[in-house]
């Protein structure tokens, strides 16, 4: 029995009792809980009250790490000392920690400077039950990194294409925008750049633009695929462009985890080598639970879900 559930066993009223469980529940190791008395004079009058006082701590090591986030950084470092050959980047969603806070859609939109109606991680809600007894699950949806992608056969120009770490690119100076990518998709997990701001308004018919100017942040240069392009102009890339996630192969190849990895609140997103056989990630895929969306269809998703 932890120390909150004694805690809790021994505590001297029925709301504090409760309110003990709870936290006993949420925060499980991750807090003591100790009980202390407040004394008062005796000439106040007042009897003395238990108090309950928190004092927290460092979580219990797992496999050494006392953070998942600590544990995949440890695995990037490995990965990265690797040719990229040898490498298998894949990213594991636990559906049962998603919480639907869109930390990580926002992480992204950050990360990659991405305009209005440009998302490359949106989490999808759906409401399941009957009333009164209803409820929301959430599934994010990355590109999928498909080892077979019908995205990249059917551009004309070959401007997607899988670079030598099995990532899906976009190469912007090549791409003509005629989108057959996106319709060939089956995850519907490509957008296309329309040139849009969130605080300027769209041209006129007569190309007077209309409104405030774009704020410096909307302008300044993103660093996808390691490459600084600003939005200047009507028609400077990735404008007129179809854009995707990448995993954040800027980030990667500095051996840093992708945004959405780093910034999700309830460590659902795990991202790492499945080649290397003491990689979390590694371990994840091998669960009884996991799935990969539409496989009947023999794209091999490098994205798997945890159920």
């Amino acid at each position: 029995m932890s120390i909150v559930e004694e805690e809790a066993k021994t505590a001297p009223d029925s709301s504090r009792r409760g309110f003990l469980r709870n936290l006993a529940g949420v925060a499980g190791a991750a807090a003591v809980i100790t009980t202390a008395t407040r004394k008062f004079p005796p000439s106040s009058g007042k009897e003395s009250i238990p108090l309950a006082v928190v004092k927290t701590y460092e979580p219990p090591m797992v496999d050494g790490f006392s953070d998942p986030l600590e544990r995949m950084r440890a695995d990037m470092a490995r990965a990265i000392d690797k040719p990229a050959a040898e490498r298998h980047w894949v990213m594991v969603i636990d559906l049962r920690k998603c919480v639907g806070c869109n930390a990580c859609t926002i992480a992204c939109v950050a990360e990659n400077h991405l305009p209005p109606g440009v998302v490359y991680r949106p989490v999808l809600e759906e409401e399941i039950g009957t009333f009164p007894n209803v409820t929301r699950r959430f599934l994010p949806r990355p590109c999928m990194q498909c080892e077979n992608p019908p995205c990249t056969p059917v551009c004309p120009v070959g401007a997607t294409y899988k670079d030598e770490n099995g990532i899906i690119v976009v190469d912007y100076d090549q791409c003509i925008g005629c989108r057959y990518c996106i319709t060939a998709c089956p995850y519907a997990a490509r957008t296309f750049d329309f040139g849009e701001y969130y605080t300027a308004n769209r041209p006129e018919e007569s190309g007077v633009m209309v409104g405030p100017a774009a704020e410096q942040y909307e302008t300044a240069a993103n660093h996808e695929y390691g490459e600084a392009r600003p939005r200047e102009g009507e028609h400077g890339s990735p404008i007129g462009n179809v854009r995707k996630c990448h995993f954040c192969l800027h980030r990667l190849e500095k051996g840093m985890l992708p945004a959405c990895t780093s910034t999700c609140i309830g460590r659902a997103t795990y991202f790492g080598d499945a080649n290397d056989p003491d990689g979390v990630v590694s371990e994840l895929i091998a669960s009884p639970n996991v799935m990969r969306l539409k496989e009947e269809l023999g794209t091999e998703p490098r994205v798997y879900y945890l159920t």
